[in-house]
This record gives structure tokens, C-alpha cells and sequence, in this order.
């Protein structure tokens, strides 16, 4: 009995080797629109849907194979039944659907397309010949993606047809086509229907596993890291032996998320999700030995992030720390030639600028998820309200605002004191502000003298204030609004410290 395989692709890389794997093992081809002409042009042998189905493509090609000829075909079970229905109508089983659907996630991420253009790209029939196949996986062999087209031709038996499990796995990968495409065609629909509501109505993730990990937080839990379908690769791996852990992948989002909040050359030195150091200086070498500073225990192993292109001269001034990442936008071939002569241990990633910052931030709870607007870049000083008697100098008033950004990364409770835009204290994740201020101090030691203070949030007594204040702090930033801010304010006042209220909360938790 001739077999018979359906070709409807968008994407035509590998098709005319793959139907000619076919046309040797003895399938008839039928085919529409454009495949049809690339299989022709090749010197295959094509049957054309119009004669399958009798009737012509119609609405300038949105209406090809939405027929009994073709889905009949497809959707018939393996049964005497079905069979015998088919060959009553004229119609021919089919029994592989090569098919992949129009590039509707490309064509509305370019700038400047239109309402028109993006509704185009939105597949009718091909989404239709990818569910019916798939359902009619007991007979049927579907094929959506080109790399599978070597392991379908390898698998095929003698008569035609994959085993049972090869079909099932490639239903599951149609159906995760077809649901990866609805969810891209909602997402950019919802953008024109609900433009000014912030989070929408309804969230639809689709994210494939891109890299199996060793384990996730811990040896006795799995992990993995899976990527949002369409999005681009965010850090490419440029040095380094082995592979990133799941602890390695949270600090380098963490790291590089505090380095990219500024302009000037900036390094963040990360260790658990929480700064060691942050510095930003004139050059990368500068701020990074000011980020050192800060905690030159707690860096080792740590992950680093620099936001300017890293040479040979910042690999140098690294000595001998060890460090599981290092990340930049950019490295001199320098750099890469002596950090794998010197610290082969080091994971190297570039950032690839080709990631855009994330919509939302979502965390999974028991049933649910919790999903929020993530923070913006940076701090607005448009709410600053200086409350107590003496005003920031200037230098501490640059110096507040490098610590409300800084603060804006650690784990709540969180604590941060700079001097000279570099941490040189940081206390985080306490249950209490008070023991944040005391960690603080007790990292900065005599370096607190003279710092700035930053709070994520207020202070609910004047303990905090004056913790501080003991420790050297000469002003303190802070969002302002606990029921005692009278009392807090007051004892800045009597302890000669500036502090300004920001009218914003920094909380992470």
C-alpha cells in the first residue's frame, strides 16, 4: 500500500532532503502553496491539495487544506471502520504531517509592523493540521520541527511507519508548537486590548528546558533552566570548563542586575543573592577594588558583574580571587587568554544585549502565582523630602542616592552603607532593622565613619537611627512612613544626622 505524507511548511530548511527520504521509502507527497513549488523545483514528484481536496486555494491562500479531503484523512483511526469510510468518500489516508507555521513571533517583534501584517501571520490551517495529527497519533506521524527530520527518516521501519512511542513524542512537541503560538498571538493581541492594565488579565508562560542541571539548590532537588519561548539567549559562555549550577544562574541574574543600574563603570560582586561589594569609580579596575573592599572574605567564590568590556588589566587586578562567574558585556581576547591560563575554574559570560529586561516577575505558589511589575532601573529623586534640621552635604547626597540603589538589591531586612559610591557595610535579610544597621557597621568597621546610610524600608524605632549614628553614619536615606517617623526624625536631629525620606519601599524578599 502507497503511503502518503502531507507537507505544509513556513520554514523550509531541510525539506527537500527529508522528502526526498520520503519518495525512498515510498511515500507519495502531496503538498500546498510554496512547498509544493520548493519540492517541485527540486524534482520531486507533488501532488497539489487542490487535487486532493478538488477544491482551489481560495482567499488569497488562508484557505488551502481546511478540508474533509485532508483532515479525513488524517483524523481517520487505525480501524476497519474509519478505513472503510475513507475509501467510500475517495479519500486517501495520510500517515506523516510535516508541517510548521507561519513566523508570527518574528514578523511582530520587528519595528513598525502593522495591525494588518501581525493578523497575516496568524496560521489557520496549519495550526488545524498540527492538532488533528497529533491527536491521531496512533496512526499518524506528526513533524513540526526540522531538527527531527534525521531521527523520523532514521526511525521509520520497513513498512512506513515510526513506533508507537517515537509518535507520541512528537505529538507532545506539535501540541508545544501550537500552545507556544496561541500564547505568543494572546500576549501580543492582550498588548493592543488591555494597554493600560500592568499585569493582564491572563498569564500564559511558555518556557522550553534549554539545559538540564546537575541539581537545583541542592544535590537532593532537580534542576534546570528553561528559557520563555522566543526569547534570545541572555549570557553566552565565552570561558570556563564547567557548566553553571542553579546557585551560579540566581547570583549571575542578581549580579548583573546591580551593575546594569548605572551608566558609569560599575562592578557588583554577589555572593547568595546578596552584594559582598558594589562599587562604581572612573574605570572597571578602580570600582572593582572598591566592591572588594567592602567584604574581602565573603568575595571568594563569589560572582562578579561588570558592566563595561573587561581586559587584561581587571583580570590582573583579580590576583588570585577565586570567582565561580565572571560576567561583562565584553572581553579583550587578552583578558579571555589570560583568565583561562589563570582562573580556569571561572565561568566567563557575555552578556549579549540581545535579552529585553523582564516583564514581569513571577513566583509560584501552592495552586497560583505571585506576579508583579518588576522594579525599574535606577531611583527617581523627584520624592526626596529632606526632614530633618540639616540638609545632605552634596558629597552626601551622591552618595545616598548610590545607596538607595544599592539597597534596592539586598534582601529585606536590608542595610546598606557607602562612602564614595562604594558599599563598605551591608547588612541583609535580618528580622529585624535594628540587627541589619549592627551587621552594617560591625562589615564596615572603622570605614563606617563618615558613610551614608540607606534603609529598603523605614525605621519603625529610633534604635536604627541611632545604631547608626554610633556606628559613624553622618545621613540616612529612607522611604519614611512608620507611625513613629516623628520619633526617628527626632533623633536624627539629636544626633546631627541628615536624612531624607524617599516616599518609596525597596522591599525583596
Amino acid at each position: 500500500m502507497t503511503r502518503r505524507a502531507l507537507l505544509s511548511v513556513s520554514d523550509k530548511s531541510g525539506l527537500v532532503p527529508f522528502a526526498e527520504g520520503l519518495v525512498g521509502l515510498g511515500y507519495e507527497l502531496v503538498a500546498s502553496g510554496g512547498t509544493a513549488r520548493t519540492l517541485r523545483e527540486a524534482g520531486l514528484a507533488v501532488i497539489d491539495v487542490a487535487e486532493v481536496t478538488g477544491s482551489p486555494e481560495i482567499l488569497g491562500g488562508r484557505v488551502k487544506t481546511l478540508h474533509p479531503g485532508i483532515h479525513g484523512g488524517i483524523l481517520a483511526r487505525p480501524t476497519e471502520a474509519d478505513l472503510a469510510e475513507l475509501a467510500s468518500h475517495g479519500i486517501g489516508a495520510i500517515d506523516v504531517v510535516v508541517c510548521n507555521l507561519y513566523p508570527f513571533r518574528e514578523t511582530v517583534a520587528q519595528p513598525g509592523v502593522t495591525e494588518a501584517e501581525a493578523i497575516e501571520q496568524i496560521d489557520i490551517g496549519g495550526v488545524a493540521l498540527l492538532r488533528a495529527a497529533a491527536k491521531s497519533f496512533a496512526r499518524v506521524s506528526v513533524v513540526c520541527d526540522p531538527d527531527d527530520y534525521d531521527a523520523v527518516l532514521a526511525g521509520l521501519s520497513d513498512d512506513g511507519a515510526l513506533d508507537l512511542g517515537a509518535r507520541r513524542r512528537l505529538a507532545l512537541a506539535a501540541f508545544r508548537h501550537t500552545a507556544a503560538y496561541d500564547a505568543a498571538i494572546q500576549a501580543w493581541l492582550a498588548g493592543h486590548v488591555e494597554p493600560g492594565e500592568a499585569l493582564p488579565s491572563t498569564l500564559h508562560l511558555v518556557a522550553t528546558r534549554v539545559q538540564s542541571l546537575r541539581y537545583g539548590e541542592n544535590a537532593h532537588q532537580h534542576g534546570a533552566l528553561y528559557r520563555l519561548d522566543g526569547a534570545p539567549e541572555a549570557f553566552e559562555q565565552v570561558g570556563g570548563d564547567k557548566a553553571l549550577s542553579y546557585n551560579n544562574l540566581a547570583d549571575l541574574e542578581a549580579a548583573w542586575a546591580m551593575a546594569a543600574e548605572f551608566d558609569r563603570p560599575a562592578v557588583a560582586i554577589i555572593k547568595h543573592l546578596n552584594p559582598s561589594g558594589l562599587a562604581v569609580a572612573d574605570d572597571l579596575v578602580t570600582a572593582y577594588q572598591r566592591a572588594f573592599d567592602c567584604d574581602t572574605v565573603s568575595a571568594f567564590g563569589g560572582i562578579l558583574a561588570a558592566n563595561g568590556e573587561v581586559d587584561a588589566a581587571f583580570v590582573e587586578a583579580l590576583g588570585s580571587l577565586f570567582l565561580e562567574v565572571l560576567a561583562a558585556p565584553a572581553f579583550t581576547a587578552e583578558a579571555l587568554e589570560l583568565l583561562a591560563r589563570k582562573k580556569r575554574n571561572c565561568r566567563v559570560m557575555r552578556w549579549t544585549g540581545a535579552c529585553a529586561a523582564p516583564a514581569l516577575a513571577v513566583r509560584e505558589t501552592h495552586g497560583g502565582l505571585l506576579v508583579q511589575t518588576p522594579a525599574p532601573r535606577g531611583v527617581s529623586h523627584e520624592g526626596w523630602t529632606v526632614v530633618t534640621k540639616r540638609a545632605p552635604t552634596a558629597a552626601e547626597a551622591h552618595d545616598l542616592a548610590f545607596a538607595e540603589i544599592a539597597g534596592k538589591h539586598v534582601k529585606s531586612n536590608a542595610i546598606v552603607l557607602v562612602k564614595g559610591e562604594a558599599t563598605v557595610g551591608v547588612g541583609a535579610g535580618q528580622m529585624n532593622r535594628v540587627d541589619s544597621v549592627r551587621i552594617a557597621a560591625w562589615r564596615a568597621g572603622d570605614r563606617a565613619a563618615g558613610s551614608v546610610l540607606a534603609s529598603d524600608a523605614f525605621f519603625p524605632f529610633a534604635d536604627g537611627v541611632e545604631a547608626a549614628a554610633a556606628a559613624g553614619a553622618t545621613a540616612i536615606v529612607q522611604p519614611g512612613g512608620s507611625i513613629r517617623d516623628a520619633e526617628v526624625i527626632e533623633a536624627a536631629d539629636r544626633l546631627g544626622l541628615a536624612m531624607v525620606f524617599t516616599g518609596v519601599r525597596h522591599f525583596r524578599h
